[in-house]
């Protein structure tokens, strides 16, 4: 998220009486509900995420362990049985 300067983007009455509530402090103005994007949207890790949840799973069923599946994917065989037990649900 990058700031922009209030006095390039608003109008002078607009940003005065934005001065009288909060002068010279942050704030923060939320994008429109219509134009948020959900999580992992934006840089694609949502899909990455998916692929590697996928591989995991193939592999699993092929018959790797899941204790090989951690060491290789950098996760705990705890979060390795929640996404054998995700993809089993789909």
């Amino acid at each position: 998220m990058a700031y922009t300067k209030a006095h390039d983007v608003l109008p002078g009455h607009l940003l005065e009486a934005i001065q009288n509530y909060i002068d010279g402090e942050y704030l923060y103005i939320p994008r429109r509900t219509c134009n948020r994007k959900a999580w992992g949207e934006a840089r694609g890790s949502r899909q990455q995420l998916a692929a590697r949840n996928a591989a995991i799973y193939a592999a699993y069923a092929r018959g790797v362990a899941v204790r090989d599946l951690a060491s290789m994917h950098h996760l705990s065989a705890k979060a390795i049985y929640k996404v054998i037990a995700a993809a089993k649900k789909t």
